[in-house]
């Protein structure tokens, strides 16, 4: 049965519409002509009719019952006349000119089908490095990352999918410091997710204190020797300040490539679960955790047999995609089947801890964790030799490492790979990868501005069944965020419904690593931390996902994106005066000052605003309306008065502005590029447009989207207002299935 939120996600991104936006399936629908689509491919095998017809209903109760979902573009486009169902690919970017640009654009022809894009830019020759052929000098991989993000920016994907991008880079590049703050400034390289490849020796020479060298991509030879401690905390710090860069432990990831004979793997897909070799498509589905669970009378079991039946029709089900899949560009085609790699995950682990009373944080959620990938893994292996049996093993099987493992035919170079499952787990109406619980309950703005509440529902069966369920204690959780604490709640109760800021770190590293230790690929996993962690809180967890096998880590400091200055040494006196008790009025306002007016179209009439600074900075802002009438006078004189203030007592500008982007009313009005949302969105049009030209001299009047800036950083949906999740380097909104990732 869908839940409301999983209807809306449905229609808005999934079920067919005609041009007027008029849906021409339902959720049957849609489950039907995937399973028809995926189905067909066993015709390919000299399957009859009636075979293929039956294993369509196979596949498509599978997914009616929401036991497993393949990836969002296999649900978006099987059986439609598109036809590209992968989720990610990893093209290979060559020191040239030629290179570059043909990988921008074989990346504008996959994001254009829906897909997201890995790159390593390791190969590119430094900045200020000769270029030969024009006598000139290298721009080096950050400028060439500007460009492919411009490029992501300006393909629209039919409002289904945004552009998602991995950009990675060796720990021995000799830009590597420039890479690793290249994303301080929140509103650079929006479409990015980044992350450090980090090496072996690296991770030894950090440990130690030790000196390590960078070498140069063209020539091979030592560009200059760096403290790798040293490079080691400046990636943490960057890290704990904006959750970015994450890591990825690529000689570790080599160690596990099925494939080494066709070469090195250098990236990953935008989330970080999938490595591929360049040109290479990954193919995922997730089993729903919360439903492979029996209920009786007196116990709580997981049920193996119904997960069994999921697995060998998931790994049939994912195996079947790759032939019917339409891909992009032919070497992509080619190297995907050629390795017939497929990834099958969960999702729902952690309500499937919720029905079995374990915490999350406990020695026996471990140890499930580890009971059931286990059998995933084993059991997705036995379905893949069973296919090679019945179709043959994958092609390059031949010098891969199942060629020297006596008997081990197998269909498939990968089985197993945890991605992060946002608007999967929305539909399935489950918890999202491996991931605890984000919240147990949450505060719904609706469309008549009303909050509604909605709670976890394992926990308001639980509550209501030990009597004791308000309305009262629902709000109260929603604000604080948290039930561990709180005397209305027993105590058993508390320790099973942790949520992911009351599990320490160690645990989340933990879980990961017990997912890695029986997974192919990678596990996307985020490592939660309090607002008030600290840089060495950050290396720690670092350290010990190197230490306990994983093949990655990202982190996320809650309130940390929101919280992003440019001028951190001067926040850091404001925040050290705080502390001190020392408060601070605003600095009174000169008897001349200087500025701008700006004219901005909103949905109530022409806005005049004027934006003053003086000395020290900007200092004032007042705004009019041509015509209006009513209270919107006093409303604009107040926010005025409020912002002045504000800049006088030395709030930075841009966080102002970055607050007041994006609010909405009933009436906007559409300007130049964008969307003016409200009155409070124009004044913060005009103080972003001054900041423009104060700090670059470009003059601009055209309105940016405010979601890259402002609400995927704060923690609001831009589409509907509601909370969002951070994940892997994306946010998520469980409410409408908004996702973006950079």
């Amino acid at each position: 049965m869908l839940t409301k939120n999983a209807q809306t996600v449905l229609e808005k991104r999934y079920l067919r519409k005609d041009e007027t936006g008029n849906l021409l399936e339902d959720s049957n629908g849609l489950f039907r002509r995937v399973a028809d689509a995926i189905a067909a491919a066993d015709l390919n095998f000299g399957k009859s009719a009636k075979h293929v017809k039956g294993l369509a209903g196979e596949f498509f109760e599978l997914m009616n019952k929401l036991d497993f979902l393949p990836n969002s573009p296999t649900l978006m486009n099987a059986g439609r006349e598109l036809g590209q169902l992968s989720a990610c690919f990893v093209l290979p970017i060559e020191d040239s000119m030629e290179s570059i640009f043909e990988t921008v654009k074989n990346t504008a022809l996959i994001h254009k089908s829906g897909g997201g894009t890995g790159f390593s830019f390791s190969r590119l020759r430094p900045a200020a490095d000769c270029v030969r052929s024009t006598n000139g000098v290298s721009s080096g991989p950050i400028s060439f990352m500007e460009v492919f993000n411009s490029a992501t920016e300006a393909i629209k994907q039919g409002g289904t999918r945004r552009g998602a991008n991995m950009g990675c880079l060796r720990v021995d590049h000799p830009n590597i410091l420039d890479f690793i703050i290249c994303k301080q400034d929140t509103t650079k390289l929006t479409n990015f997710n980044i992350s450090v490849l980090l090496t072996e020796k690296f991770m030894e020479a950090a440990m130690k204190g030790e000196d390590y060298d960078l070498y140069n991509p063209r020539t091979g030879m030592v560009h200059k020797t760096l403290n790798a401690a040293k490079v080691f905390d400046l990636i943490v710090n960057m890290a704990w300040k904006n959750g970015e860069p994450g890591i990825i432990f690529i000689d570790r990831i080599n160690r596990d490539n099925p494939t080494p004979h066709l070469g090195d793997i250098e990236s990953t897909n935008p989330c970080g679960e999938q490595p591929l070799l360049p040109y290479e498509s990954c193919n995922l589905g997730s089993i729903n955790l919360a439903n492979m669970i029996i209920h009786s009378d007196d116990r709580t079991e997981i049920d193996y047999e119904r997960l069994r039946r999921s697995v060998q029709l998931g790994v049939r089900f994912l195996d079947n995609v790759i032939d019917v899949n339409r891909y992009p560009l032919d070497e992509i085609d080619k190297t995907t089947k050629g390795n017939r790699k497929i990834g099958l995950g969960v999702m729902g682990f952690a309500d499937m801890l919720l029905q079995l009373g374990v915490p999350y944080d406990s020695e026996e959620g471990i140890s499930i964790a580890e009971q059931v990938m286990s059998f995933i893994s084993n059991e997705g292996k036995k379905a893949s030799c069973e296919l090679a049996a019945e179709r043959g093993v994958f092609p390059t099987f031949k010098g891969s490492i199942y060629d020297k493992k006596d008997g081990m035919e197998i269909r498939n170079a990968t089985v197993t790979t945890i991605a992060p499952t946002g608007t999967l787990s929305i539909i399935a109406s489950c918890s999202s990868g491996v991931e605890p619980l984000f919240a147990i309950s949450y505060v719904k703005r609706v469309m008549d501005g009303a909050e509604l509440v909605e709670a976890n529902s394992y926990f308001e069966q639980v509550a209501r069944d030990r009597g004791f369920y308000s309305e009262e204690l629902m709000r109260a959780i929603a604000e604080r965020g948290s039930v561990r604490g709180m005397a209305e709640v027993p105590d058993d109760v508390q320790r099973v419904f942790g949520t992911a800021l009351d599990i320490a770190p160690v645990w989340h590293v933990r879980m990961q690593a017990a997912f890695q230790r029986f997974t192919d690929n990678a596990v996307s996993k985020t490592v939660n931390f309090p607002k008030d962690a600290t840089p060495d809180d950050v290396r720690e967890v670092y350290e010990l996902a190197y230490r306990e096998g994983c093949k990655g880590a990202t982190i996320y400091r809650y309130g940390s994106r929101d919280a992003q200055v440019l001028n951190v040494s001067g926040m850091d006196k404001k925040a050290d005066a705080a502390e001190a008790g020392v408060v601070r009025g605003p600095r009174p306002r000169p008897a001349r000052t200087r500025g701008v007016t700006e004219r901005i179209n909103t949905g109530c009439g022409n806005m005049y605003i004027t934006i003053n600074e003086d000395k020290n900075g900007l200092c004032e802002v007042f705004a009019a309306m041509g015509k209006a009438g009513g209270c919107a006078p006093s409303q604009l004189e107040a926010i005025g008065r409020l912002i002045s203030l504000s800049l006088r007592a030395g709030v930075d500008p841009e966080s102002i502005q970055k607050h007041i982007r994006g609010i909405r009313c009933h009436s906007p009005a559409w300007g130049n590029g964008g969307v003016v949302m409200s009155c409070a969105d124009a004044i913060g049009i005009a103080i972003e447009h001054y900041l423009k030209e104060r700090t670059t001299g470009i003059v601009t009047d055209e309105i940016s989207k405010s979601y890259d800036k402002l609400d995927t950083m704060l923690g609001a949906c831009p589409d509907c207002g509601s909370a969002v999740e951070h994940e892997s380097g994306c946010v998520v909104c469980r409410f409408c299935g908004f996702s973006k990732c950079g």
